[in-house]
């Protein structure tokens, strides 16, 4: 008999994380939090673990990945999601404060993809919920960028590395709705597929990748932005207006 599949989600506890998190226990997986946050709901159906602590912290990596191999002796998709708030130099971004986002979104997606990688169960497949900012940015925010950046090389040389354990993908996603808000219409005009994501578009995403159906792809990027980085405006299109700020 087929043993059940295991799931493990950073940064699953609300959001996206907790949208993914949500898809696999729906499939009957296995589902493994990992979260410096509290989670916001429990799960009924007895197939979720959270273990709370700081992934930025090389002892809490170490002891997860143990809990976890200790449990189930397997991983069949580790989804690297957890990211930290945008901060840059306009407002004085510190030194140890870049280097913790850097922790988070790099270092950490590293190392527990390190600990876990004897394990991975055939047909295995890693996803990394990078960002569009990865490839555009709006002023003060290097950490965030520099870290979705690091991310997405960091794909396509785990994806080199890992060939025949694991697949290795990235998602970026553009605005994505995780509080229910209320928009402008401007706000999902602007976008081509005129509306603003929400956390099935990426979850739906990452669960096409881990199947086995997907497995020609590999070490890629996959855009979810409703089209927003492939629209090009420059003053005076589509009624836009240049206005730097301070004139």
């Amino acid at each position: 008999m087929e043993r059940e599949r295991v799931a493990i989600v950073t940064g699953g506890a609300q959001g996206i994380g907790r949208e993914i998190v949500e898809t696999f226990l729906r499939e009957g997986y296995h589902t493994v939090v990992l979260d410096k946050e509290q989670m916001m709901e429990e799960d009924s159906s007895h197939r979720l673990m959270y273990l709370q602590g700081d992934l930025t912290h090389k002892a809490f990596l170490e002891e997860a990945a143990a809990k976890i191999i200790e449990d189930f002796g397997r991983v069949d998709c580790l989804i690297h999601n957890a990211g930290a708030s945008h901060e840059g130099i306009l407002s004085g971004c510190s030194y140890e404060t870049f280097n913790e986002i850097l922790h988070l979104g790099i270092t950490a997606p590293y190392y527990l993809t390190l600990k876990l990688k004897d394990h991975f169960a055939p047909g295995a497949s890693v996803v990394n919920i990078a960002s569009t900012r990865a490839h555009q940015s709006q002023a003060d925010t290097e950490s965030y960028s520099a870290a979705k950046g690091g991310l997405l090389a960091l794909t396509h040389a785990l994806a080199m590395s890992l060939a025949g354990i694991a697949r290795v993908n990235a998602i970026s996603p553009g605005w994505i709705d995780t509080q229910n808000s209320s928009f402008h219409e401007a706000d999902l005009l602007q976008h081509p597929s005129k509306r603003v994501g929400v956390p099935q578009d990426v979850a739906r995403l990452v669960w096409f990748l881990c199947q086995e159906d997907s497995s020609f792809i590999n070490g890629q990027e996959i855009i979810v932005d409703g089209g927003m980085s492939r629209r090009m405006i420059y003053h005076g299109d589509e009624g836009w207006q240049y206005q730097p700020q301070g004139k």
